[in-house]
């Protein structure tokens, strides 16, 4: 048995079967929440619910294997949190772009960022945008995930004066958020393996008992027929729209440098990043074909490597598992929304860490990552709040005669934005 397993090389890494079994365990129970929530966001495009679980099903199984196999690392890929707020409240509500352009838009990014992945583009790209940036779009997108999980939730809501509100609490979707949230962030503090599982599991027994009745609603449905529409949206009647290839540009580069620092951060073998970071570029085009959100190297992978996983018998593992829930789908329509609101506030609160690392004792990195953290919740746009982000970095780094230090690529990247702007309004 153990030679069919030479392939991960265990002995050379000091590991076992058993020990990268266990590490693809704990890394699905943490990361499993995913199926509900991605679900669940993309399902606003109009594409049925069913349908969406099953896409982020088999997008989940197909990337974790393709991590696995293509570069032995033990990385969960899965449809990300942030690229999924981008892909409905973006490309689709704000963008105009219908669901089967905005999946052809995932194929697109996919494509462009499998390309860069084996070119050096990666490099330029990477040596091209400045930290500061890059960890503003990532507290930005977290920031938008947190305003869209309190509107879910019932914690705030639209007002004619002040644009929002605090909702109210004594209705049972908020009062079930609050209980959620309490919940989870004791569990997360107290770092309880499978916090989000838990809170999901708990927040809907409690959901039940406070309405039982919705145990017998219609479950939800387990239909290949149904699913069969979200295959191959490849379609070519979007590509005349400016919209497409605005938004197509802007989520290639979020995924390329979302998944360059996340990668960078989880391998603890720095050798496995070229082969690591093409996995990623290439279940982006995955995801679009198999009808679900763009996927990210998820922060998730850290509870599997930190309990021992260090090959791609990891995220194959984590990869089977996510093909063995779909024996649960049926119970899923139980799951209240105050769940999945307070995951997401919890979740952006995460992405919000990354604030420490911006230096904003430099008045022309802190203002631009400022700009663009606080543009994408306000706007409620994340390209628009990248873009004039890379144009306030711009226009600060020449009028402090320091433009040397920004490499050419970024000034042409700039101007980009600047003609989408341009363009948009």
């Amino acid at each position: 048995m153990k030679e069919s397993f030479s392939v991960f090389r265990l002995n050379q890494r000091n590991t076992s079967i058993r020990t990268e079994f266990l590490a693809g365990l704990t890394s699905f129970f943490t990361i499993c929440y995913i199926i509900i929530v991605n679900s669940s966001i993309i399902a606003e495009t109009g594409i049925p619910f069913g349908a969406a679980l099953l896409g982020t099903i088999f997008t989940s199984c197909l990337g974790c294997l393709l991590m696995g196999l293509w570069a032995n690392a033990p990385i969960v890929v899965v449809p990300g949190m942030g690229v999924n707020a981008f892909f409905t409240y973006t490309m689709v509500h704000e963008m105009g772009l219908t669901w089967q352009e905005a999946l052809t838009v995932v194929v697109m990014a996919g494509i462009l960022f499998s390309i860069i992945t084996f070119t050096p583009l990666a490099v330029w790209l990477s040596n091209a945008v400045p930290t500061a940036l890059k960890k503003g779009m990532t507290v930005g997108i977290g920031l938008l995930i947190t305003f869209i999980g309190l509107q879910k939730g019932g914690l705030i809501i639209a007002n004619e004066q002040t644009f929002v509100s605090i909702g109210d609490l004594h209705q049972p979707k908020a009062w079930l958020t609050v209980f959620s949230l309490v919940l989870l962030t004791i569990l997360y503090v107290r770092k309880v393996q499978g916090a989000f599982l838990i809170t999901l599991f708990l927040a809907t027994l409690v959901s039940l008992m406070a309405n039982p009745a919705s145990i017998h609603s219609e479950p939800t449905s387990l239909s290949l027929a149904g699913y069969a529409p979200l295959l191959g949206n490849f379609v070519l009647y979007g590509m005349g729209k400016l919209s497409f290839w605005v938004a197509t540009f802007t989520l290639t580069m979020i995924l390329v440098f979302e998944n360059m620092g996340l990668l960078q951060g989880l391998l603890e073998d720095k050798q496995k990043f070229p082969a690591a970071f093409q996995a990623s570029g290439l279940s982006n085009i995955v995801a679009g074909l198999l009808g679900t959100s763009a996927t990210i190297c998820a922060l998730e992978s850290a509870t599997g490597t930190q309990s021992g996983g260090k090959t791609g018998l990891t995220a194959i593992t984590t990869g089977g598992l996510f093909l063995l829930s779909l024996v649960f789908i049926p119970f899923l329509n139980w799951i209240p929304e105050s769940a999945v609101a307070a995951i997401m506030i919890v979740v952006g609160g995460l992405m919000m860490q990354e604030v420490q690392s911006i230096p904003f004792t430099d008045f022309t990195e802190g203002l631009p990552a400022f700009i663009t953290f606080a543009f994408i919740p306000f706007t409620y746009s994340i390209p628009n709040g990248i873009a004039f982000g890379f144009i306030a970095y711009a226009i600060l780094k020449i009028a402090a005669k320091r433009a040397r230090e920004v490499p050419l690529p970024f000034f042409i990247i700039a101007l980009l934005f600047m003609l989408q702007l341009g363009l948009h309004s």
